[in-house]
């Protein structure tokens, strides 16, 4: 156990039961106790293999690389449409917790393996995903901005390029576009 993670699961009243079990199965494992990302995350050699977290609803364990665990009960969960690798195991009582113990250790001994034989994601491409008209106008207009944002890793391109698409109105796109436009030249990602 890592001292300096104790804060996230001695706050977290709403789930404090089933976080300190998940933490107790996940640890049982081998791996690493950190802190990233304000969460407590759990790495192999300096690797993330998985995170624990809670939300209003539910807590989970997601894998990094979830994606490439086999899933024959279908208990892992996509977060969201454009999440490509992540994927969760969702929890709502302590009881689910306990019943799903050893499942859940062997999905973490399951991205374990993963991790120790090297294998990657196959991500979706940049450009496969739609560029915003109101982008792709102001990439015509800031050559500049074009050589900006090619530079970026694939990972940021592909977080700029959902957060425009996301807005359902040309205005909000555009001023989401007005906003970043010092970021990408930058060369920093959405949130940084």
């Amino acid at each position: 156990m890592n001292p300096a993670v104790d804060f996230y699961f001695s706050n977290n009243h709403k789930w404090l039961e089933e976080l300190a079990h998940l933490r107790a199965v996940v640890l049982a494992t081998g791996l690493t106790e950190e802190l990233k990302w304000g969460v407590p995350c759990y790495t192999l050699q300096g690797r993330n293999v998985c995170i624990i977290h809670a939300f209003k609803e539910y807590c989970a364990v997601l894998f990094l690389k979830g994606a490439l665990l086999k899933d024959p009960q279908g208990l892992l969960i996509q977060q969201t449409e454009n999440t490509q690798a992540q994927r969760q195991l969702r929890f709502a009582s302590p009881r689910e917790v306990k019943e799903r113990e050893a499942v859940v250790a062997a999905y973490v001994r399951k991205a374990i393996d993963i991790e120790k034989t090297g294998q990657k994601v196959a991500f979706k491409p940049s450009e496969d995903y739609g560029v915003p008209a109101e982008f792709q106008q102001k990439l015509d207009e800031m050559p500049a901005l074009q050589t900006a944002f090619s530079a970026l890793t694939p990972g940021r391109q592909r977080a700029y390029l959902l957060h425009f698409a996301a807005a359902k109105q040309a205005q909000t796109r555009a001023a989401r576009v007005e906003k970043c436009t010092p970021g990408i030249l930058a060369g920093k990602g959405l949130n940084e």
